[in-house]
């Protein structure tokens, strides 16, 4: 068992932003561990609500940056590795995961660590049908292995639970479409996993030494194939049975894109998941459950308990704020010329008799479930829209209505910057010919009034960015000016003056046109 002296030393959680390691990080803490998060983005990791416990420190760290993981890893004790990169640009996610294994490999071997705990993928390494994920995920097991700190494996199939890309994909599958025709995978078996488990046996593995060095399966009692997993994800939500229908021509690459139009989850991320359901991932062994008694969470109890957590928005990480936090160049005043063009905007103010936690209330709730206050059939053309053409759409939505987090996906905006009760700064995501930000400001006005501004600002790229803007630009004044009219009447409050066009927020130094 772990000493008393050990705790001196924090856990080093990597991808403490992520589906698991955001869930693991609170469980760590609530067994008297110091922890280490660390995650690409600062701002992201202090928004989250365990970022404030007194035994908690999170720190900036890129997996593929040598000198950041060198420093995240010094003086701790343990390393969690829970770092994939399934969504990398052109799906270079293989090339990425070797790179950020060799650089974790070499930050414990630097930092002296205990151990490495490694959640891979579930499957046979000598399966000539790999997916290219599996091969990714048991090339990373390799790597980290191949050095001189020790390394736990973990490997596990589908993971069920409120926002993990896997059950969002079977939700949104079974949920839309009450006639399926998926390819031959939908008789694949495979041994899906509770969230609540794997965050068990993770978290158990610290206090087990007879888990140092070795590799374990991880799964339920439940041996099914996804026909089975669509009707009794059917039968927990109160469905009638789904009409299945297998067809042999589905390839992976149109499974992906099929996913990504009736989904919110993006081809990028879905075509790698489909490749995998066509190979079995079946738990060849149960020994940690020796090691680590747990009674294993049954299929139906676990998609019950994730459709609880979805219905009363209680998600506490999800696959969408794996999103990186990029704000453009140009979004910092002044900086427009130097990247390499004029910044146009449009923006619309008005003053409303109200006080600024009520105004607050109602930008805070936008989105998502919400909507956006006016014109949501044109919000809603335009998520279709960007959907065919392979971006996010709006189907992502929001984890919690009236709760604004940093690095949080809203719709096809990811947030920026949140300032309650001030500001709100969102960065779109959606396929454009540019690059777009939406600011919203609360300021108090005087006489117990308020002005409340939102502003969209947009850096066209050529030609067709100039005709994308001046195109939409009638419609984004009917729509911002109509927006803030329904905002006030939410709050039930008057409008004493506006709302008007502005091109900049006070006091800013940004030449917008």
């Amino acid at each position: 068992m772990m000493q008393p002296s050990d705790l001196s030393r924090p856990i080093l959680v990597t991808g403490a932003t992520g589906y698991v390691g955001g869930r693991l990080v609170p469980r760590l803490l609530a067994a008297g561990n110091r922890v280490r998060a660390a995650g690409r983005s600062l701002e992201k990791l202090n928004c989250r609500p365990w970022a404030r416990h007194r035994m908690v420190e999170t720190v900036c760290a890129d997996a593929l940056d040598p000198g950041a993981m060198a420093a995240a890893a010094k003086g701790c004790r343990v390393a969690f590795y829970l770092v994939h990169s399934m969504a990398a640009r052109k799906g270079a996610f293989a090339e990425a995961d070797r790179r950020a294994a060799l650089v974790m490999a070499a930050a414990a071997t630097a930092a002296g660590l205990e151990r490495i705990i490694y959640l891979g993928g579930l499957g046979e390494v000598s399966d000539g049908a790999l997916s290219r994920h599996l091969k990714s995920r048991f090339e990373v097991e390799a790597i980290l292995k191949a050095g001189p700190v020790p390394v736990t494996i973990l490997r596990a199939a589908m993971i069920l639970g409120s926002g993990s890309a896997s059950f969002e994909m079977l939700r949104y599958l079974v949920e839309r479409l009450p006639v399926m025709t998926p390819p031959r995978w939908v008789d694949t078996p495979c041994q899906p996993i509770a969230i609540a488990d794997v965050l068990h046996y993770l978290a158990g593995c610290l206090t087990h030494p007879a888990t140092v060095g070795n590799t374990f399966d991880i799964g339920g009692d439940d041996v099914l194939t996804y026909r089975d997993l669509i009707q009794i994800y059917a039968e927990t939500a109160g469905l009638p049975r789904r009409l299945i229908l297998a067809v042999p021509v589905l390839t992976p690459r149109l499974s992906a894109q099929w996913i990504h139009l009736v989904t919110p989850v993006p081809a990028a991320l879905a075509q790698p998941l489909a490749e995998g359901l066509a190979v079995p991932v079946v738990c060849r062994e149960h020994r940690i459950r020796e090691l680590i008694p747990l009674r294993p969470t049954p299929c139906r109890e676990a998609i019950g308990t994730a459709l609880e957590r979805v219905a009363q928005e209680r998600i506490d990480t999800c696959w969408s704020d794996a999103g990186a936090m990029a704000p453009p160049e140009w979004a910092a005043c002044g900086d427009a010329d130097y990247a390499g063009g004029t910044v146009l905007s449009c923006g619309y103010r008005c003053r409303i008799q109200t006080t600024q936690e009520e105004a607050w209330k109602a930008v805070s709730r936008i989105g998502g479930k919400n909507g956006w206050y006016f014109g949501q059939w044109l919000w809603r053309l335009r998520g279709m829209a960007d959907r065919l053409a392979g971006g996010v759409g709006l189907g992502r939505g929001r984890r919690e209505t009236g709760t604004l987090r940093a690095g949080d996906a809203l719709d096809f905006y990811r947030i920026l910057e949140v300032e309650p009760g001030r500001r709100l700064l969102l960065l779109a995501e959606m396929r454009m010919p540019g690059e777009a930000l939406m600011e919203f400001r609360v300021t108090p006005a005087g006489e117990g009034g308020v002005d409340l501004a939102l502003l969209a600002r947009f850096l066209p790229l050529g030609l067709a960015g100039l005709a994308y803007w001046y195109a939409l630009f009638p419609f984004h004044e009917w729509i911002f000016s109509g927006m803030l009219r329904n905002m006030a009447r939410s709050m039930g409050r008057p409008i004493t003056a506006g709302p008007e066009r502005f091109a900049a927020f006070d006091g800013d130094a940004c030449a917008i046109s």
